[in-house]
Formats: structure tokens, sequence, C-alpha cells
């Protein structure tokens, strides 16, 4: 089984995943951008305010395409459970929003870009927070983190969840995280039906 985590920056993703590591000890927790070269050079692209917003998509989908290659299939192939911090949902949303106004209809590019070759989850869980918490938690540390970009990262998510129901579940990250926590952990187990 694959589970992704998502929501914008500042939603509490990575918290989330922390404690799920602790209560899923033999589950192989991951995340995107990953650590590999790959990786580091989308987190030199986010640090870079005016690095071109095609080349970046196309670094996220490199580090993607080695992530299934090198983790994601061979775990699943191995009959383990994956979660990840971020996924291909967080290109189509946030490489949607910059793309705007350089392609047209971007977010049905980029899953146009992966459709024929990634690996669905089989559950996400969405950390819903409004776009002004989200960057007042994230501080606005890279390009992505202000109110105004949140916004439209944020409707390209919903537009994800209304295409996509079963396969997400929204949770209320506004709350304390330890409520969060919580939500989240009873949601999976219901559905892994632990």
């Amino acid at each position: 089984m694959l589970i992704t985590v998502e929501g914008i920056d500042g939603s509490g993703k990575s918290t989330v995943c922390e404690a799920l590591e602790e209560v899923y000890p033999e589950a192989v927790l991951t995340r995107e951008p990953t650590t590999s070269w790959y990786g580091q050079a989308v987190r030199r692209s986010i640090a870079t305010p005016d690095a071109d917003p095609l080349a970046e998509l196309f670094l996220y989908t490199a580090d993607h395409a080695d992530h299934l290659h090198r983790l994601i299939r061979p775990s699943l192939e191995a009959g383990k459970l994956v979660i990840s911090d971020r996924y291909s949902d967080s290109r189509y949303a946030y490489q949607g929003t910059t793309l705007e106004g350089v392609l047209p209809e971007p977010m049905s590019f980029v899953r146009s870009v992966h459709e024929p070759w990634t690996r669905e989850p089989d559950l996400t869980i969405y950390l819903d927070v409004p776009p002004a918490v989200g960057a007042a938690r994230s501080e606005g540390a890279n390009k992505f983190e202000h109110k105004s970009h949140l916004r439209a990262v944020r409707d390209r998510y919903e537009t994800l969840l209304a295409a996509e129901p079963d396969r997400f579940v929204r949770v209320d990250a506004t709350r304390s995280s330890s409520s969060v926590i919580t939500s989240v952990e009873r949601r999976l187990e219901e559905w892994l039906g632990t």
C-alpha cells in the first residue's frame, strides 16, 4: 500500500509523518523531494527565485522517477507499507500553479507527463489549512510559501480532491498537532483495518 500525505506548506505534513513513523515502524517512510542528487537539484531550484518553472517541473519529475525506481516500487513489491511526505499530487498542485501563464491548462499538462509511468497512491491524507495559516507557519522560507501562492495551490488541491474523493481523506489541520495526528492515525487504522 502506498499512502501519501499532502497539503500546502505549513499544513504539518512532516510532523504527521514523524508521528506515523512511530506508529508504523515497519513502514517505509519517505518524502519528496528526496535526498538524492535529483532532490538536491530540486532544492537548489526552490532556493532560486527566478528559476524557470518548466525546468523546475522536470527536475521534480526526475526526482519522482528516481524515487519510484529506487525506493517506492521495490518496497511495494516487497509487500511493505510506504508512507510518503509529498508525492505526485504536490507536483500537480504546485507546478500547476507556477506554470500558470506559461502553458495552457498547466495542471493537466503536469498530470499528462506523469500518468503513463507514475504509481498512484492508494490513499492520500490531505492536511487542510487556510493559506494564511500555512504562510504564517512556514514563515515564507522559500518562494512557494507566500499566502497568494498558497491560495492558488490550495485551489488546485481542491480540484484534485473533487476529482478523486475516494482516494483523498481531508483532515482539518488548523487544530493542535496532537489532535491532527490522532485524527490521521484513526483514519489510517480504519483504512488499513488495524
